[in-house]
This record gives C-alpha cells, structure tokens and sequence, in this order.
C-alpha cells in the first residue's frame, strides 16, 4: 500500500518540532542579548545599564508563563533559565567587586555561595530523583523552606526580584555615594593622565554621577530580602549534601550486601 494512501487513512503523523525556536526559549535567547547589552554598558553608564539589566531580569518571570501557557516547558529551557540567572548575577558581582575593593571578598563569597548551591541542588536531584525530576520539586520533609521557595511562584518572584534589586542598587550607589566608595570624593589631578581604561580612571569617570537618595532607599528596602535569598541558598546547599551523602551511604550498603552474598 503506498505510503500516502496510509497517511490518508488516519496514519498519526508526529509533528516536527524545534526546540530551540520554542517561545520560551527565544525570550530566553534575549535575556542573554540584554545582560551583555547591559554589561557593555556597565563601567560609564548606570542608567542605561540598570534598564537593560532590569528588562532581562524581568523577562525571567515570563518566560515561565510562556512555558507554562503555551505547554512548552523543557529541560533545556529550564537549565537555559538558571544558567542565564546565575551568569548575570555573577557578572554584576563581579563589577561591584571591583567597584567596592574593600567588600570584594563580601561579592566573592556571594558568587562562590550562589553557583555552589544551585549546582548542588541541581547535581543532587538529577542523581538521586532521576533525570525526569525538576529541580523545583522539593518536598517538604526535605525542607520546609525549599519547598515553599520553589513551588509558591510569588515568593520565588519576589526572592528573585529583591535580591537583583538589591544588587542594582549598590550598582548605582557606586556612581553615587562616597560612604561607600571614598575615592568619590578624591580628585586626583594625576588621573587626569592615566589610561583611561584604568581602575583609577575609571572609579573618577563614575564619581558623582548621580545622587543617591533614591538608590539607598532602594538598597535598604531590598536588603532583608536578599539576606533571605542568601539563607535560602545556604539551606539548598546543606540539603543538597546532605541527600548526596545519604545516597552514597545506601550505595555503599547495598555494595555490601551483595559482596556477601
């Protein structure tokens, strides 16, 4: 029988399908081209800087809604999604590491907790829950906490968003406030000379550029959350060890059991 003929009886044809091109994926593609839009920016300009920024860490929350209405929700969107996250978050860190001298160890540890967490987190799941388990399905008697950051999408916006605003804020503050970065103040008639893409050059290219009332403001509003989110991943990375630990343990006495059989 030819082939059209059994097409044409009813023969299920699977559609072709790219994930790649999937909604969600495509919004996750232009977080991407916005964060490094905004780390081009980021050394002279906070304004433009801060809205580029802002707009991808924005678009986090729709592309899930994108997934979710549109019935497209993929592994591959879900890592594109954390990678995303974390990658954007540690470049700021690192800028305001650079900004902030004295503090940079503070952003370095900040960096090291964030990465270490959710790699873990997402280690253990996929070694202990099977590679069909999603990372943001955490019980309760795993942890109280993680279950309730992970499957109450209002506290994980708002976790997410204040820990970013968080961040933006001291972004600007380096722009802005010499009680946190003295050398604002300094006019250094020498550093009129110096390269211009030089650190001192460019901590004077950055003093006084805006005022600062409005990004303290910013600053201490977001701050409890963010010290929240930091508890969080300090939990998820305690979890997390603590199941791949468990895991070992039940390997190795199932190892024992069969040697002495």
């Amino acid at each position: 029988m030819p082939a059209s003929e059994k097409v044409s009886r009813g023969q299920d044809v699977e559609p072709q399908e790219n994930v790649y091109l999937f909604a969600p994926n495509l919004i996750g593609y232009s977080r991407i081209v916005l964060a490094v839009a905004s780390l081009y920016y980021m050394p002279l300009h906070p304004r433009t800087c801060s809205l580029l920024y802002s707009i991808s860490c924005l678009l986090d929350a729709l592309d899930g809604y994108a997934a979710r209405y549109l019935d497209q929700s993929t592994r591959f969107g879900a890592v594109l999604d954390m990678v995303t996250d974390r990658c954007t978050t540690a470049c700021l860190l690192v800028f305001l590491a650079s900004a902030f001298p004295r503090w940079s160890i503070v952003f370095q540890g900040l960096i090291a907790l964030d990465m270490a967490s959710h790699y873990m987190h997402m280690y253990a799941t996929l070694a202990m829950g099977g590679s069909d388990e999603s990372h943001k399905n955490v019980d309760k008697s795993r942890s109280y906490i993680l279950n309730l950051y992970y499957t109450n999408r209002t506290v994980l916006f708002l976790c997410c968003l204040f820990n970013e605003v968080f961040f933006i804020a001291l972004y600007l503050l380096s722009f802005s406030s010499p009680l946190l970065s003295p050398g604002l103040l300094e006019q250094v008639p020498e550093i009129k000379q110096a390269n211009p893409y030089s650190a001192a050059a460019l901590e004077l290219a950055r003093a006084n550029k805006m005022d600062s009332t409005l990004p303290w403001i910013i600053a201490i509003v977001s701050f409890p959350v963010m010290m929240l989110k930091q508890v969080i991943n300090v939990v998820q990375l305690v979890k997390a060890s603590r199941w791949l630990a468990e895991g070992d343990l039940e390997a190795r006495r199932e190892r024992r059991k069969n040697k002495t059989r």
